[in-house]
């Protein structure tokens, strides 16, 4: 594997690490805020689901953001802006991932109910 994929995979890790903490104290609540723990399953993975879902947009605008610096930082030079434009489109169908998951859960939701 070349140093990029590598990098890639430990930045992955690395915020997989950070995160999921964060998402699992969102999910199951502040114990020292009063609001007490959930007590059903359903109540913790919707808290789970939810915030991992906040979390995964705002990584998705940071992409949105970084390729467009990588476009504007390109200077004309026409292999830079092959990445840059392909860095945007990945971070713009990441996004549409995202609107489209909610849209998803809902729809599926209603039709077993």
């Amino acid at each position: 594997m070349n140093k990029k994929t590598i990098y890639s995979l430990l930045l992955i890790a690395a915020l997989i690490l950070v995160l999921t903490p964060q998402v699992v104290v969102l999910a199951l609540g502040d114990p020292g805020a009063g609001a007490g723990m959930p007590q059903d399953l359903q109540s913790i993975v919707g808290n789970f689901a939810d915030n991992l879902g906040l979390m995964s947009g705002g990584l998705s605008i940071i992409a949105f953001i970084v390729a467009g610096i990588m476009f504007l930082t390109a200077t004309g030079n026409p292999s830079r802006m092959t990445i840059a434009k392909g860095a945007l489109i990945a971070a713009v169908i990441g996004i549409i991932i995202l609107a489209l998951s909610g849209t998803a859960d809902t729809f599926v939701g209603g039709m077993f109910t």
